[in-house]
């Protein structure tokens, strides 16, 4: 009953005049840059973020949650219509959306994607609103020890479910961590691993690697083929909405999807991005029903779990910046920079010292997917007309808007060629068959892990038994010493390895 209560509260106050129409310019905003290739979301949430010191609080973070979760709706459509995720939770999206539209069902693809992204949302809210309470209970127990801990799980996580061998997984893991650790030292402030450049003593940009690795890569593969494979797409676009034999096969990949999503979420560190490999792995992990057609080649439940699991995984993000105050991402990590704008301490306090904040927040995310569906399904047609333009046309505007997202975070030319440097890294990535996933997921945990095992043991007196005598760290600990013994085991081996066999 008290949940009800703080949702009528939180309805309350996003149905203000003010409110809706923040959640409105948030989500249309998170649609265009979705679309745009380069402009992230963490690129634009870092440039609005100074506009939102006239703001309320409320409003501003209802802005910048609706730019969040409706750059994962646009970033499907740049996945789908022109081979390039717009945001890195729609890599796998790539694999079935591109091939749909090439085979004129670019249409279908993008209502699936639509659909169950609203259905992801929804479900991903309510998910965020029942948990909210419980979870900040046990927010209170967690000390830097579990923190490196949970955090390690993640890890294991994402090894576990990244494509091909697992120990091209664990090297991306560890390259990711390596960049983590350029920039300057928490503790003693010194410079480390920035071979006396000064641009690098901040560190090495998200945008950078991400548009380069998933971006640029992309963009060299493509001008690595022939002419007439280059193309983007090859025929005419025939239907625009899905048929009822499209919907019967979505369905129940949506229903998985926002299921895997939804747990996922929670996890620190890329948990969207986590849940979307996760969901199509399951997904081709499922028997093909007669006359479907082959995963790889179009299939549209290659689209609608992904696309189900990143949204419902975007939603339930916010269950550890707000209850735990830590966030699993870098447009958490921003929202955190905007909560701090605000004077509001993340964390489990926030429910209790700010509940119109938490509980308006959360009732704005429903509204904002509703608003997300009703814009999108009509724009199918618009967005269609991108399939028209010839690549050599395509991708220099590609080129050209990574290049201006990249530049605009931080105003630094440099960044410009670190992400050109970044995209021949990520061609080469392609060649040799690695998926670039876990070095993102390494990249945004390794300085946060860093920070809290060398709390841990500045509190502990340098004793590194403390994860282990701490009973939420060790239980953490065991399940991913667990989780990578299952893997391990020869059978489960080499039935994750004919899972991620392209068909």
């Amino acid at each position: 009953m008290e949940l009800f209560n703080h949702l009528a509260m939180g309805f309350g106050v996003a149905f203000t005049f003010q409110n809706l129409i923040y959640a409105l310019i948030g989500c249309v905003l998170g649609t265009l840059i979705g679309v745009l290739p380069g402009v992230g979301p963490v690129a634009t949430i870092a440039m609005l973020l100074p506009a939102t010191y006239a703001l309320p609080p409320v409003a501003a973070l209802i802005m910048l949650a609706g730019i969040y979760y409706g750059a994962q709706y646009g970033g499907s459509t740049t996945a789908i219509l022109v081979n390039l995720p717009g945001e890195s939770s729609s890599v796998v999206t790539v694999i079935d959306g591109y091939q749909m539209a090439r085979k004129g069902r670019a249409g279908p693809a993008l209502a699936a994607a639509g659909l169950g992204s609203f259905f992801a949302g929804c479900v991903g809210t309510l998910v965020l609103a029942a948990f909210a309470l419980p979870l900040t209970e046990v927010a209170f127990k967690f000390g830097p020890a579990e923190y490196f801990s949970l955090m390690v799980l993640g890890m294991i996580g994402a090894v576990v479910l990244a494509s091909g061998s697992l120990l091209k997984a664990i090297s991306m893991i560890v390259l990711g961590l390596l960049l983590g650790l350029v920039g300057t030292d928490v503790n003693s402030g010194v410079a480390r691993y920035s071979f006396d450049i000064p641009e690098l003593t901040d560190g090495i940009n998200f945008i950078v690697i991400a548009m380069g690795v998933f971006g640029y890569g992309e963009i060299i593969q493509n001008l690595s083929h022939s002419e007439e494979k280059r193309e983007v797409f090859t025929g005419k676009v025939k239907n625009i909405y899905p048929t009822l034999q499209d919907l019967k096969l979505m369905a129940p990949a949506v229903l998985r999807g926002t299921t895997l999503g939804a747990c996922l979420g929670i996890l620190p560190g890329g948990g969207a991005l986590l849940a979307s490999f996760a969901a199509y792995t399951l997904e081709k992990k499922t028997k093909l029903k007669p006359g479907e057609v082959p995963f790889g080649q179009g299939n549209i439940r290659g689209v609608a779990a992904p696309e189900s699991a990143n949204n419902a995984g975007a939603q339930t993000s916010f269950i550890p910046l707000l209850t735990l105050g830590i966030p699993p991402n870098p447009v958490m990590a921003l929202m955190v920079g905007a909560m701090t704008i605000h004077n509001i301490q993340p964390g489990p306090q926030v429910m209790t010292s700010n509940p119109e904040l938490f509980w308006g927040l959360i009732a704005s995310m429903w509204l904002g997917n509703l608003m997300l569906i009703i814009l999108n399904l009509p724009l199918i047609g618009m967005w269609i007309k991108l399939l028209s333009v010839p690549y050599k046309w395509l991708f220099p505007s590609i080129v050209l808007f990574c290049a201006i997202g990249v530049y605009s975070t931080n105003n630094n030319t440099f960044d410009v060629w670190l992400v050109a440097l970044f995209g021949v890294i990520g061609y080469g990535f392609i060649k040799l068959g690695v998926e670039p996933a876990p070095l993102l997921l390494g990249y945004i945990l390794g300085p946060m892990m860093e920070e809290n095992l060398r709390r841990a043991l500045l509190l502990s007196r340098g004793d590194w038994a403390v994860l282990l005598t701490r009973p939420i760290s060790a239980g953490l600990l065991a399940a991913a010493a667990l989780l990578l013994i299952i893997v391990l085991l020869p059978a489960v081996k080499s039935k994750r390895e004919e899972a991620f066999v392209e068909d």
